[in-house]
């Protein structure tokens, strides 16, 4: 059986799609770290699986099963429960391949239903959901303490407001406080980059600093927000990889920005054996 694959990036997070509609590819950890090495692989930063939402066994209740589902896998091969870059790569690809008849329609993830809507120029927003604030904590780096804010989009972020980020080494996994995050943490290091707009570095948990991170961005204006007194509001988000708009509302929120496709074609079936 051919196994198709798309390459794809929103903001430089870049990704591996396989379309597999009714979940037939054994999509073990060992595959997916392979597809990811930048030198025995495709290179990504995780894999997105195609898949309808009846057709994946663990998939969150909750969800019709003709949906379609992001099955999001980092590149160590963990399962992720949220991507807003992936999901907006996701969602046009959905489009882009006739596989929905509208330019607005609803994506399935582990971190529950995300509205997508793809427009004429390809920039899709997608509906990110409310975002929740579960603390205060801190992250360290270097033997420097970074105070940040812990906020949930789906997925755990430790968003901290400082100054420089430029010069910050995120080669290494910060530290952060394994009892409030037992499940792992981005990271996020902001800082203003004037009026209505931040400047954000990350470092994603499973994949190490990334050219940019969806949810982190979300979770970035938030923290940036609540610096500036307010837990409401839209920032223009600079990532290394490019810009995104976020928007948050009392109880939901929106990301914004561009989705691109730079390759397909299909896996040797020989190379996929032999990393099973």
């Amino acid at each position: 059986m051919a196994i198709a694959f798309l390459k794809g990036h929103g903001t430089e997070n870049d990704f591996v799609l396989l379309p597999d509609p009714d979940g037939e590819l054994d999509l073990t950890d060992a595959r997916v770290r392979a597809l990811c090495d930048r030198r025995r692989g495709l290179g990504a930063d995780g894999v997105l699986r195609v898949v309808r939402t009846k057709a994946l066994p663990d998939a969150p209740d909750g969800i019709d099963g003709d949906v379609w589902f992001m099955d999001y896998r980092n590149a160590d091969g963990s399962i992720a429960e949220m991507c807003g870059n992936g999901v907006r790569v996701f969602a046009r690809y959905l489009h882009d391949n006739g596989l929905v008849d509208a330019d607005e329609f609803p994506v399935g993830t582990r971190g529950g239903l995300r509205p997508a809507a793809v427009h004429a120029d390809g920039i899709v927003t997608v509906a990110m959901g409310p975002v929740r604030r579960t603390g205060h904590s801190t992250a360290t780096l270097a033997g420097t303490s970074y105070p940040g804010v812990g906020i949930d989009v789906g997925n755990p972020h430790l968003a901290c407001v400082t100054t420089q980020v430029q010069d910050l080494d995120l080669g290494v996994q910060p530290g952060y406080d394994t009892a409030a995050f037992p499940n792992g943490v981005n990271v996020e290091f902001i800082e203003p980059a004037g009026p209505g707009a931040i400047r954000m570095r990350v470092h994603e948990r499973g994949v190490g600093e990334t050219r940019s991170c969806g949810t982190g961005t979300v979770a970035a204006t938030a923290a940036a927000l609540e610096a500036a007194g307010s837990t409401t509001g839209s920032l223009t988000v600079h990532i290394l990889g490019g810009t995104v708009r976020v928007t948050i509302n009392e109880d939901s929120s929106t990301l914004t920005g561009p989705a691109e496709f730079v390759a397909r074609g299909e896996l040797d079936q020989a190379w996929w054996e032999s990393h099973a």
